[in-house]
């Protein structure tokens, strides 16, 4: 048998398949609960190769440990199928059991060599393309599709998900011209697509279109408002208002959308939350006690070691909220992990993780000259701690504040002059290099500076 693109499948009838790829199409277009569904058709057909295949995959993106041993027994189950596998899901198998031993970039490459192979199986593109999003790897975001992308057409089932994944992949390599056209393809087949929505916000982002972004957001709103991937593009709205300095909005965005009372809720809404509340404490707001209630979020998962990204996000919930003990034991976990542990995760947590958590620490005791010695000489490989240029800027914007508070003005200049070459249409970067120059004492040009953030904000 094969599915509705070609692409073989073993032990399976037609309505198998056909269940199977409506639980893709849920991942794909971020609605229900793929790993459930998929469940339903494991408790029918336990045996069934790429169901446990497709659970393996969506629970190896997690990178979380509350799923560990469902994703530990899933690998089994998948293993034990090996000698009735072809050598599609012998790939799939493979990589997964890469993955749960800690290869990552191991599995990427088992991976690649199943799209290589079979260059319709959108499951493995997906799962590299994303895996590359979250060890930081820029051009395999989007090369990843390129091998295969000239083979597919509107023809195909998920066409428009591959221009979704492509056009993400474009945006981080700074294509954001055929990355627009992507999205624009992927939104006219299918309108309600988050993952090209989300291609479009950081392409705006990137631009610093932050007027045109939040408009764009919200002319979308009703198609990605009840998405699973609702969070992280109220974040990206907020980014938005937070250029304009729109502090009130960004904390409206925040209590309506982004703080839940879901203490076992998945990670990845909590890592926003947490990206935007520190952006926040950087340009000097008060949110009162909401760092307490993340904070408390992140206690359970403070020394997992098994993701540097969630690392960093649970230390700026520690320091902010005065958590000084548990920040402690985050760095001590992270300092026992490095040494003995040699997976993946130990070189995104050596070359930016454990320097980042202690910047944060250090800047929360407003040692802000230590903060910056450690940041400085890292600021050209944040890329290894993994997700997007949207998200990593916190370590550049944490970076700069701090050269700032330290007085350090000329580098702080050099630094707010980066942020504007990259994205001159920002308010927020004039305002830096506005408050560079009046650290340096020269008045005239840090009035210039703020005029030209006064004639963005009027524009």
């Amino acid at each position: 048998m094969n599915d509705c693109r070609g692409v073989p499948v073993t032990g399976a009838n037609q309505s198998m398949i056909d269940a199977l790829e409506e639980c893709h199409l849920q991942a794909l277009a971020f609605y229900g609960d793929p790993v459930a569904s998929c469940d339903l058709i494991l408790a029918e057909h336990p045996e069934f190769i790429m169901a446990l295949c497709f659970k393996g995959a969506m629970l190896s993106q997690a990178m979380e440990t509350r799923i560990y041993n469902d994703f530990v027994e899933t690998v089994r189950r998948a293993e034990a199928q090996s000698s009735k596998a072809n050598t599609r899901e012998l790939g799939h198998i493979s990589a997964l059991r890469s993955w749960l031993d800690g290869d990552f970039h191991g599995a990427v490459q088992k991976w690649e060599e199943v799209a290589t192979a079979y260059p319709f199986d959108l499951l493995a593109i997906q799962l590299v393309h994303l895996s590359d999003t979250l060890l930081g790897d820029i051009v395999g975001q989007r090369d990843s599709v390129a091998r295969a992308f000239p083979l597919w057409d509107e023809s195909v089932p998920g066409y428009e998900f591959l221009l979704g994944f492509y056009s993400f992949g474009l945006e981080e390599n700074s294509d954001y011209y055929r990355a627009g056209q992507m999205a624009n393809q992927a939104l006219s087949i299918r309108p309600d697509h988050p993952y090209a929505i989300h291609a479009v916000s950081h392409i705006m982002e990137m631009q610093g279109k932050a007027v045109a972004g939040v408009k764009f957001m919200n002319q979308r709103r009703n198609s990605w408002a009840d998405s699973n991937f609702k969070i992280h593009l109220h974040w990206h709205t907020s980014l938005y208002h937070l250029d304009r300095n729109d502090t009130g909005q960004v904390l409206a965005l925040y209590d309506q959308h982004l703080s839940s009372d879901d203490v076992e809720g998945e990670k990845y809404e909590e890592l926003d939350a947490a990206a935007l509340m520190w952006r926040l404490n950087l340009v000097g707001v008060d949110v009162g006690d909401r760092w307490k209630h993340l904070a408390d979020k992140w206690i359970p998962s403070a020394t997992d070691t098994l993701y540097a990204f969630n690392d960093v996000h649970a230390m700026m919930c520690f320091v902010a909220d005065g958590r000084n003990e548990v920040a402690e034991k985050l760095l001590n976990a992270n300092e026992r992990y490095l040494g003995h542990a040699n997976d993946a995760n130990t070189a995104m947590s050596r070359i930016i993780g454990l320097p980042f958590c202690r910047a944060l620490s250090a800047f929360a005791k407003e040692d802000y000259d230590y903060c910056v010695d450690l940041l400085l000489p890292r600021r050209y490989q944040t890329h290894r701690l993994g997700g997007s240029f949207a998200q990593r800027d916190v370590i550049g914007w944490t970076l700069l504040e701090a050269a700032l508070r330290s007085k350090r003005y000329d580098l702080a200049l050099a630094l707010a002059n980066e942020r504007c070459g990259l994205k001159p249409t920002s308010p927020m970067n004039w305002q830096l290099v506005a408050r560079a120059h009046d650290g340096r004492g020269d008045k005239i040009r840090a009035s210039q500076a703020r005029d030209k953030m006064s004639e963005l904000l009027a524009a």
